[in-house]
């Protein structure tokens, strides 16, 4: 099984965000997913991440890094949106990563580091018509990613959601939220595969 550190979106801890760990649960792997809101949820995205500005990115951020800490390395780092940008600070700088899932959010290359860690395979999925995803430069990022790094894979759906694996939410995308978690488990697997190898 792979250890899995899940960082929500902009909304907070929904409880489509827990259904979503629920699943990975169900097939094995061990999930945390914590609360960078402190228990507050918000039901449209301006407003939450309206929130996140008021706390501050960087006091998410640094939270999410101070959360991994108290976890072994090998883990697997997956965000929302928000949570993408812990998850993809640790993949990318915290030694013993084991793989990061990226959705609908992606930081240019360049922002934790030049590179991407050799044998740290990477998933980042988003809509190709996702005004959050596409307008706002992560497409770009994604893109950039992803032909920089031979373990990166982008991972492209027809339509314009910015939460659509999240359940809970009226943009929720049954199709693409079931292709997504097919390619997460798949992803989990290689990583609980590469554990038992080290070990």
């Amino acid at each position: 099984m792979a250890n899995v550190l899940l960082f929500h979106h902009a909304l907070g801890l929904t409880s489509g965000m827990d259904a979503f760990a629920d699943v990975l649960r169900e097939a094995g792997h061990t999930v945390t997913v914590p609360d960078l809101y402190d228990g507050r949820t918000f039901t449209n995205l301006e407003a939450g991440v309206a929130y996140a500005q008021d706390i501050g990115m960087d006091t998410i951020e640094e939270l999410g890094v101070s959360i991994a800490n108290r976890f072994p390395a090998e883990m697997v780092y997956i965000g929302f949106s928000l949570g993408v940008i812990p998850a993809q600070r640790l993949a990318q700088t915290r030694p013993g990563a084991r793989g990061a899932v990226l959705v609908s959010a992606c930081l240019p290359l360049g922002t934790f580091g030049d590179t991407w860690p050799a044998g740290v395979p990477v998933q980042i999925h988003g809509m190709d018509a996702d005004e959050e995803f596409v307008d706002s430069g992560d497409l770009d990022a994604a893109e950039n990613l992803a032909a920089a790094t031979p373990d990166a894979d982008l991972f492209l759906y027809m339509g314009a959601s910015h939460l659509f694996a999240d359940i809970s939410q009226p943009d929720y995308d049954m199709d693409a939220a079931f292709t997504l978690t097919r390619l997460v488990l798949q992803l989990l697997e290689r990583a609980d595969a590469g554990t038992e190898t080290a070990g």
